[in-house]
């Protein structure tokens, strides 16, 4: 496993890449970038589109600051969703697209011999 803090989070977002390819999600886009955020995967499944955040830690981390999926802050949600919004302007998606925000939580040992993987559907509202 990785041991700096950029390599662990990319470790991690390859993990969710494949638990959505094994979940028949396409994928879209990696790390879509904006000034002011960024989405970390974007993918398709059924004609709707998911705007995921993936949040990665180990057990000891947990222990200490909670769950991965905690650490998406009321903040974090505004960039997200003002992200998501200029992804479908900028690539002219119908103002009627299906779309939600998840979250991928990944908890593992830190040695990465494990991981738990929560995909958190519609995490939040987008309103």
């Amino acid at each position: 496993m990785p041991s700096s803090k950029r390599n662990f989070g990319d470790w991690g977002e390859d993990l969710a890449r494949k638990f959505l390819e094994k979940n028949d999600f396409e994928i879209l886009k990696n790390n879509f970038q904006k000034r002011f955020g960024e989405i970390d995967i974007i993918a398709e499944k059924k004609g709707s589109l998911h705007f995921i955040e993936v949040k990665t830690r180990t057990e000891s981390s947990v222990k200490k600051f909670g769950l991965p999926e905690e650490a998406v802050t009321e903040k974090k949600q505004q960039k997200i969703i003002a992200t998501a919004e200029t992804y479908l302007a900028e690539n002219d998606y119908p103002s009627d697209t299906d779309w939600q925000i998840d979250i991928i939580s990944i908890i593992t040992d830190n040695s990465g011999n494990w991981a738990k993987i929560n995909h958190i559907l519609n995490a939040f509202d987008e309103n």
